[in-house]
């Protein structure tokens, strides 16, 4: 490809000499001689410090938002930026072939995702996923490192969406992918806030940092769906320049609502109402939170086209997510919900849905990741001992950060409350130790890791996938005569 193409859209100050680009990077242990390197600046690592190195390894021109006194510069306002639009222009810019539909907020991007892929394909549309879980495309799934890809992989993802057929593609947005213009060059159809509570802050520093950089897609979509029942949700309402429509589980003001909510173990049903128009809606995922994601998927997909019938429909028909809000089998006498809640907000609303429909004890096992907002982790144990008859506190993902200082970090929460807990760092230890202390009625909480089938510790990352860990036990418990 042309060099000129390469840069199209790109505004730089400097003159180019036309010529074939082999690829384009912004890893200076990945240029090839006839490649165009750009100086990305990072959190620990300057691309420009290596600007030298790319040029010796063969790279033709640099792209720096610095000067690095090399030949064949062009200088940019942001590398990063630039460096997106490059990698869509490098793929033959896929996503101006595909309708793209975003996702953004602290909780629900997930469940949003595949609600809104579920209802669109019941239309009749084929639809291309990115996202936490995994990216589909039509029957193929791949593993997803990361929320949001880094714009390389992305826009190969796109291409291979494009050239699939795919018509939509249904991805989440991450506050991390927009702070770092991964999605720069990207136009989106709709995008979709879902709320906003405390969580990177190891990464954003402050709330405000944290809100800035969701807001930043609602400036680059054509409509805007936003739930209303968070302060962000509102003030982001107050400032899209967009078309918009408003969702509430409990304000009247919003333009779509929900009245009659009933929850169980096995769902909720409640009435979407707005626009003169009324759904009833039974839905394989308890909690108001759920219903809050069904009316924000639902409003997406009409903006897509699919009418209000159809679309009431498909939510009724939608089996649930992977790891959210799910039921583990176990043939015992009490219930095992395994759920991604990993933030004070998350395991609130989780833990307030369960609490509705719990006929016994509410037991939560629970831990707080390592290497992350380290603000939030007694305001986690706070809030699960507050909603909890007994709490497990274990690990989530410590990383290379010791267990017990994760967990010492934690127990100040319990402080001011009588529920009882105990506390086992073996995250496998405490969820046998669980099962094997399950009371009749018992609803049994797994917190944290959802849909992860792996753990995350000092030396390595481990097969961990917790509805196989569950079925496991307590096959060996039967075998062993612990019914």
């Amino acid at each position: 490809m042309l060099l000129s193409e390469i840069l199209r859209d790109v505004e730089y100050d400097g003159k180019i000499t036309d010529c074939e680009v082999k690829d384009v990077t912004c890893d200076s242990r990945k240029v090839e001689p006839g490649s165009v390197f750009v100086c990305v600046k990072g959190g620990l690592v300057d691309g420009h410090e290596y600007a030298k190195a790319a040029r010796r390894a063969g790279a033709e021109w640099i792209v720096a938002q610095e000067d690095t006194g090399l030949d064949r510069q062009l200088l940019v306002k942001n590398s990063r930026e630039a460096y997106a639009i490059m990698c869509g222009n490098k793929c033959g810019r896929p996503s101006k072939r595909l309708k793209l539909i975003g996702v953004t907020g602290t909780n629900g991007k997930t469940t949003i995702t595949y609600l809104i892929k579920h209802i669109l394909e019941a239309s009749g549309k084929k639809v291309g996923l990115i996202g936490t879980i995994q990216s589909v495309i039509g029957d193929m799934t791949l593993p997803a490192k990361h929320t949001t890809p880094d714009p390389a992989e992305l826009h190969v993802l796109l291409s291979r969406m494009a050239n699939a057929g795919c018509e939509y593609v249904v991805m989440e947005v991450s506050s991390h992918a927009l702070d770092q213009d991964r999605v720069a060059g990207c136009r989106f159809e709709t995008a979709i806030f879902t709320n906003l509570t405390q969580d990177h802050l190891d990464y954003h520093g402050t709330m405000e940092n944290y809100f800035l950089a969701k807001s930043k897609l609602f400036s680059m979509c054509d409509r805007a769906v936003i739930c209303i029942d968070d302060e962000y949700g509102k003030r982001l309402a107050d400032m899209v320049a967009c078309p918009k429509t408003t969702v509430s589980v409990r304000l009247d003001e919003a333009d779509f609502t929900a009245h009659d909510i009933k929850n169980s173990a096995a769902g909720c049903k409640f009435a979407m109402v707005g626009n003169s128009l009324i759904g009833r809606v039974d839905f394989r995922m308890p909690g108001a939170y759920s219903v809050s994601n069904a009316m924000l998927a639902g409003v997406a997909a009409m903006d897509a086209g699919v009418d209000f019938d159809s679309m009431i429909a498909a939510l009724c028909s939608c089996p649930g997510v992977s790891g959210r809000s799910e039921n583990i089998p176990t043939g015992r006498d009490f219930t095992i919900i395994r759920d991604y809640a990993h933030t004070p907000d998350g395991l609130e609303k989780m833990l307030t849905s369960v609490r509705e429909y719990a006929e016994g004890r509410v037991v939560t096992l629970f831990g707080c990741a390592g290497e992350r907002d380290r603000g939030k982790r007694k305001k986690m144990a706070d809030i699960v001992a507050s909603l909890s008859d007994f709490v497990i506190l274990t690990s989530d993902n410590p990383r290379s950060e010791p267990e017990m200082q994760i967990i010492e970090d934690a127990l100040p929460g319990f402080e001011g409350h009588d529920t009882p807990y105990m506390v086992e760092p073996d995250r496998y230890k405490a969820i046998k130790w669980a099962l094997q202390n399950a009371q009749p009625g018992d609803i049994l909480l797994l917190a944290g890791k959802g849909h992860e089938d792996y753990q995350v510790l000092d030396y390595g990352t481990i097969y961990f996938d917790e509805r196989v860990i569950v079925e496991d036990i307590l096959a060996e418990m039967d075998r062993a005569g612990k019914n």
